[in-house]
């Protein structure tokens, strides 16, 4: 069983979530894009008041907006994030993010990375397993955190509800999108709940009905 909580984070709305095993209360932060105070307030809150013992700082994908907390956990909890490899690139290199992106400085310290993560890794935490599927397109690296067991998918910015992600950042590649699409996600059982970095959960099967990308 897998207890979720969602936030919505910095001034992208992007979805950071909080999964824990609630017999172990052992958890995993997905997409920490707290920016603001009180955002990283509440996610450091919400861990110690339910007792949880943080194992994993993961991120689809190395896009500024899903990183901004990732120095916050990191010193409240001694953990380093973990990205893919072909996102490493993106995940170091903040500061060029910020001014690139957002044309803004960047006012936060930059984590060192922990485990690079490929294709088909198993992260666990209590009694709960997630696989990472290498979903690239929208980012070179982008990838999807899959709980078989829960039916429960991690897309990132890869699918989103009737839309996908862009592929005009660095490194982007609409084909290596439509073959994530297709060839690893349109596969996942219909029953799966899709939960995208922005925006509201969905099912496989209802992007396969209505979403024209996913044809």
């Amino acid at each position: 069983m897998i207890i979720l909580k969602t936030f919505r984070f910095n001034m992208l709305q992007e979805n950071t979530y909080v999964l824990h095993c609630p017999s172990s209360l052992q958890a995993v932060v997905i997409d920490c894009g707290a920016c603001y105070p009180e955002e990283r307030q509440a996610i450091v809150a919400y861990l110690r008041d339910h007792h949880l013992q943080l194992v994993h700082v993961l991120c689809t994908h190395g896009h500024l907006d899903h990183l901004f907390g990732n120095d916050t956990l990191q010193a409240e909890f001694g953990l380093k994030p973990e990205v893919h490899a072909a996102d490493e690139f993106l995940a170091t290199d903040l500061v060029g993010q910020a001014r690139d992106m957002f044309g803004i400085d960047y006012p936060f310290p930059t984590p060192p990375l922990g485990r690079l993560l490929s294709d088909g890794d198993m992260i666990t935490f209590g009694d709960n397993q997630l696989r990472v599927l290498h979903t690239p397109g929208h980012s070179p690296g982008g990838v999807t955190f899959y709980c078989a067991e829960e039916r429960m998918a991690f897309t990132g910015d890869t699918l989103f509800r009737m839309s996908v992600g862009r592929t005009d950042l660095a490194q982007g590649s609409w084909t290596q999108l439509m073959t994530s699409l297709h060839d690893v996600l349109a596969q996942l059982p219909p029953d799966t709940v899709v939960y995208p970095g922005h925006g509201s959960p969905t099912t496989i099967g209802d992007e396969l009905r209505v979403n024209p990308y996913m044809k």
